[in-house]
């Protein structure tokens, strides 16, 4: 096997393949890049065997049919250090060897036939989905998925494909996030995408994407790209009985000065308290080493005042993702979970109680 090709698109690649590496053995097969040379083109692979993408390059050029195999963290580390110019990469018995001018690397590799195959998923079904109302929707609800959850399926988020919605669900505890679309002609199914996933396809693709899935893996490909990840394997919480089904208060805030008096209030403290008055808002520091407080003028239909105290971080995680200029809030008691909507896209927030 034998390329040569621009230090940039050389570079763009490897770094995309890191996060789908084995990060804590450097000696599997999985802290490897595949590098394949047919037809003119460069194919380039990383798999930790739960997640993986393969890319296809054009752009490279003195072609030698082949294979091979290396650790691609260390190709990345040379490729840095290299100027921007042509690079010569060829497979030489146990090695492959990286030249640039009078600069030349070696780094051993793998039998490549044993690397593993993530082009093995023959019976997935396309799901009617376009690709950029996919993202928009994940991205909506991505601040919300769990971390280390013992309850592995909490560390992703459900895709609940109902008979007329399809809902991107995702809560950490504390709160609830969904986004949904019109569902047109997919079949009903859940699936559990994990975290890491979520994060990676909103990295790699924008639009022009085709989504697959069976009941064990989603794939999202381009011309050039394929992306899979394993499914999490589990039962999603009954997230439809943690919205309210009835609301004492709801009314429209303005979006842009919510956002501006809370991180007005929280340059010290995450934790606020928010009363609310016919006639103004107060928002307040919970520090009790400091003060920090605003008020804004705003007349609210409401018939008496009413408080509420949060981690300002989960509303400043909805108003970061809603795309209008008011957002609506609704309430029942201070203690109890309120509601944030921004058209097909809502949170429901777990407040903090505050003693009397």
């Amino acid at each position: 096997m034998k390329f040569v090709i621009t230090k940039n698109i050389l570079e763009n690649v490897i770094a995309s393949m890191q996060p789908f590496l084995e990060k804590k053995d450097s000696s599997a097969i999985t802290s490897h890049i595949y590098l394949e040379t047919q037809n003119n083109k460069l194919i380039v692979k990383a798999t930790d065997y739960e997640i993986g993408l393969e890319t296809i390059v054009e752009n490279i050029s003195e072609i030698e049919d082949g294979k091979t195999t290396v650790n691609g963290n260390n190709l990345l580390g040379i490729i840095k250090r290299l100027k921007n110019e042509n690079i010569t990469l060829e497979a030489n018995s146990n090695n492959l060897v990286i030249k640039q001018n009078k600069s030349v690397f070696k780094l051993p590799t793998y039998d490549a036939n044993e690397y593993p195959n993530i082009n093995k998923y023959e019976n997935v079904k396309e799901l009617s989905i376009s690709t950029i109302n996919f993202i928009n929707s994940i991205k909506k609800i991505t601040p919300s998925i769990d971390n280390n959850n013992p309850k592995f399926e909490l560390n992703g988020a459900l895709l609940d494909i109902k008979s007329q919605k399809i809902n991107f669900v995702s809560t950490d505890t504390r709160r609830l996030a969904l986004s949904y679309l019109e569902n047109i002609s997919n079949d009903e199914m859940q699936l559990i995408i994990p975290k890491k996933a979520i994060i990676e396809i909103q990295k790699l693709f924008l639009d022009n994407a085709k989504i697959y899935c069976d009941q064990t893996n989603l794939i999202v490909s381009n011309e050039n790209t394929k992306f899979f990840t394993k499914l999490i394997n589990g039962k999603y919480p009954d997230y439809e009985r943690i919205i309210p089904s009835t609301l004492k208060y709801s009314f429209p805030l303005p979006k842009n000065i919510l956002v501006e008096s809370i991180k007005l209030v929280t340059s010290l403290f995450s934790n606020i308290k928010i009363t609310f008055n016919p006639k103004y808002i107060i928002f307040e520091s919970l520090d009790e080493d400091s003060v920090a407080t605003t008020q804004i003028d705003i007349e609210i239909n409401i018939p008496n005042e009413f408080y509420l105290a949060v981690n300002a971080k989960y509303l400043l995680d909805f108003l970061s993702t809603s795309n209008n200029e008011k957002i609506k809030i609704g309430f029942n008691e201070s203690n109890l979970p309120f509601y944030l909507e921004d058209d097909k896209f809502y949170t429901v927030v777990m407040p903090i109680v505050l003693e009397k």
